[in-house]
């Protein structure tokens, strides 16, 4: 047996390294950008509200005394993504970390949605998403180095009635996470995805006190709640680390024992 001393709780340090959010104003977002920046990282949130985004980029600056950011673009839009990109390079000469957490979430029964409404959701969590990745992958690339963060969600794994737009959404990005892990491995690029299970954010609360949400969400958990802000800490400082550097394609679910269920 070995006794070279190894690295431990020190993996996780992010001191140095800049991470890239979008949707990083808010609910999970700022969630992974405060524990990322409690790391040592600076952080760039992408928002398309400008003003909330920077109040968000200001907290975090303040609270943790790392360097925060606020860059306005749209996630579905090709040229917001490139001209982010290149703002990031200018201000930080690199990008280490990505987490794509931009989404939103359309419900209803298939025959009371439009094909506007299923388009806008694909176009935000899954054109969205590859929108980011293709932006910053030529700099990791040229880094030789990098960490992408997707954000999927326990319906990319299961199932779940009225909700035909998002499930659909979220199996895209569990399969683009693979996808792209492959894809990346060999220019030591980590690409893996979280998939939350019912956390209690701002995209949740319009069905919060729901009986669908009583039984059918939060009733499908092992636990039996919503899974606080906190809770989803823990695994983005895993995966944005050096802590994650042989995970490759991998899919984390923080749903509460939902999929275990």
């Amino acid at each position: 047996m070995s006794n070279k001393k190894l690295p431990g709780i020190k993996l996780f340090e992010l001191k140095g390294k800049v991470a890239v959010i979008t949707g990083g104003s808010k609910g999970l977002g700022l969630a992974m950008g405060q524990a990322l920046a409690s790391a040592g990282a600076d952080i760039v949130l992408v928002n398309r509200n400008k003003d909330e985004g920077q109040e968000s980029a200001d907290f975090i600056q303040s609270n943790f005394g790392v360097k925060a950011v606020s860059i306005s673009g749209d996630v579905t839009s090709q040229k917001d993504m490139q001209a982010m990109a290149k703002s990031v390079i200018e201000q930080f000469g690199k990008i280490d970390i990505l987490i794509n957490s931009a989404g939103i979430n359309i419900r209803g029964p298939i025959d009371e949605l439009s094909l506007e409404d299923f388009q806008k959701v694909m176009d935000v969590n899954v054109t969205g998403t590859w929108l980011a990745c293709k932006a910053v992958v030529p700099h990791m690339k040229k880094a030789k180095s990098g960490k992408i963060i997707n954000l999927a969600s326990t319906l990319g794994l299961v199932g779940l009635a009225n909700r035909t737009p998002y499930t659909s959404s979220k199996g895209a990005v569990v399969q683009m996470t693979r996808a792209l892990g492959l894809e990346l491995a060999p220019f030591n690029i980590n690409v893996n995805g979280v998939c939350p299970g019912p956390f209690l954010t701002e995209m949740n609360l319009p069905i919060a006190e729901t009986e669908e949400a009583k039984n059918f969400i939060v009733g499908a958990t092992a636990l039996g709640r919503w899974g606080e802000l906190e809770e989803i800490q823990g695994v983005a400082l895993y995966l944005a680390s050096n802590a994650a550097n042989y995970m490759v394609g991998e899919l984390i679910t923080v749903d509460g024992g939902w999929v275990a269920k």
